[in-house]
């Protein structure tokens, strides 16, 4: 093998051992794992760091910690590949010092200290603040649909629960019928029916009785507890429409905060609600308590779109931008919207597209809300009243906070670059997290073990931006500092 770069003879004894710390570089990002977590201090997040007094000592919260880390940054999250990577992995050599811990200790631990995992998630967000990353004063929230440990097929609505009985007891039926067509041959004729046949059908008929029996248990459990779905593998997660090309996912919706600088996650939230209109001001709230700025502008799409939601944003001092969805079916059929009467707030008046002016009348409560009312009488001698209302007149109902709503509308009018701004920024993140995931997102079951799964995601995706802006000495230098 001549003039062909050779490797080394294994057989070779050395005088001196290697120095494991040369196992790595200093721009390996495994030295900001070790660096992380050993500016962490552990006891306070809620980790055990008191050895037991007697039994095999086990390992220390910050090794196990360290692993985790690693993996997730690496896309290694299942315990067993973490196991194997123990043994091969230089990398993980030289950050665990050679320690092999096995497949259980391993799970155990992401298992039994979720809540402390989650705080390292936002300890992370905290050094970013301080290192002044976090200095924007602008963030995007959006929420996102990832697959559970839960088939289509073992997930429950009482929709699919009628139509699949339904379908039961028609094959039921079928079967039976088929059965009692035998017997007529056998008193008509004497002629004894196939065996095989009548086995099969004996078979399918004993298969869908049992699945009935089943079926109904759950619809009986949806009658006493009032849930409206039933997911039999992980119980907490729902089913939730997506989009037209994937109408259906069984899973759970994350919610996200970005900001617009460094496009870093500064909050998070795993719910298993299906919709996303009564999560911006809970996650305008997190993003302002993790930013630097003590007042931040908050961008979201239409999805968030929800009167009060925005209200609550903008007396917690947060100016929000949402898109409003159109729901309103009047400009289809070729009438006025409600967008086309303009507020006068000195008239306290509304005024048509005719040019007639709409005087309040009177408030009321409705859907909890207190409600001012407006009309003329003018609309029965409107020459263009076949296109605003098909009854005597055309009524506005304003909102006592209808003025806050109008505020975020003129916000979105006078920049309209926000809408693509939010996009750009906030489903990158997403994309990126469900690529590092698989094809099944989570490993783990029930919402509080998958919200720890999320934290170590959004820890290695933060850890992943900011190693790409200071690099891994100068994050190193940063949390030293």
């Amino acid at each position: 093998m001549k003039r062909f770069i050779e490797g080394l003879d294994r057989s070779q004894t050395t005088l001196l051992p290697d120095c494991v710390d040369e196992y790595v570089d200093e721009n390996n990002p495994v030295r900001a794992v070790d660096a992380f977590v050993g500016m962490l201090d552990l006891a306070v997040l809620g980790f055990d760091v008191e050895p037991e007094s007697t039994g095999r000592p086990g390992y220390h919260p910050a090794t196990m910690l360290k692993l985790y880390v690693y993996g997730y940054l690496n896309q290694v999250q299942s315990s067993r590949r973490l196991e194997r990577e123990c043994a091969r992995n230089l990398e993980l050599i030289w950050l665990l010092g050679r320690l092999k811990p096995d497949f259980k200790t391993i799970a155990d631990f992401r298992r039994d200290n979720g809540p402390a995992i989650r705080k390292v998630c936002r300890q992370f967000v905290a050094l970013c603040r301080d290192i002044d990353l976090l200095d924007a004063s602008l963030v995007a929230i959006d929420g996102s649909k990832f697959k559970a440990v839960n088939a289509k097929a073992k997930s429950y609505t009482r929709e699919k629960l009628r139509r699949r009985l339904g379908e039961i007891d028609l094959a039921i039926d079928r079967y039976m019928g088929e059965l009692d067509r035998a017997d007529e041959v056998l008193v008509k004729t004497g002629m004894h029916p196939i065996e095989a046949r009548l086995s099969r059908v004996i078979k399918k008929l004993a298969h869908y009785r049992k699945e009935g029996r089943t079926l109904r248990s759950i619809e009986e459990r949806m009658d006493s507890t009032g849930e409206t779905q039933v997911s039999l593998t992980d119980p907490d997660c729902r089913a939730m429409a997506t989009t037209s090309k994937q109408p259906r996912v069984v899973g759970y919706n994350v919610q996200s905060a970005v900001e617009t600088k460094h496009h870093l996650i500064v909050a998070h939230e795993v719910t298993n609600l299906g919709y996303d209109r009564d999560a911006l001001s809970m996650m305008a709230l997190q993003a302002r308590d993790a930013m630097a700025s003590e007042t931040i502008e908050a961008i979201a799409d239409k999805g968030y779109y929800k009167g009060e939601e925005i209200v609550a944003c903008e007396q917690a001092g947060i100016a929000v931008t949402v898109s409003k969805p159109h729901t309103s079916n009047a400009a289809a059929v070729g009438r006025f919207d409600r967008a086309d009467f303009v507020y006068d707030a000195e008239k306290d008046a509304y005024e048509c597209p005719a040019g007639k002016w709409l005087p309040y009348h009177y408030t009321n409560e409705q859907d909890g809300k207190t409600v001012r009312n407006y009309w003329t009488n003018d609309c029965v001698t409107c020459v263009i009243k076949h296109r605003c209302c098909t009854g005597k007149e055309r009524r506005i109902r304003r909102w006592e906070h209808e003025g806050i709503l109008e505020r975020v509308q003129k916000r979105l009018d006078d920049d309209p670059d926000k809408v693509p701004l939010r996009s750009k920024t906030v489903e990158h993140p997403f994309g990126t997290i469900k690529a590092w995931m698989g094809a099944t997102h989570f490993k783990m079951k029930t919402l509080r073990h998958v919200a720890t799964e999320m934290a170590l995601h959004v820890l290695a995706y933060n850890m992943t931006r900011v190693i790409a802006i200071l690099g891994v000495p100068g994050l190193v230098k940063a949390m030293r500092a």
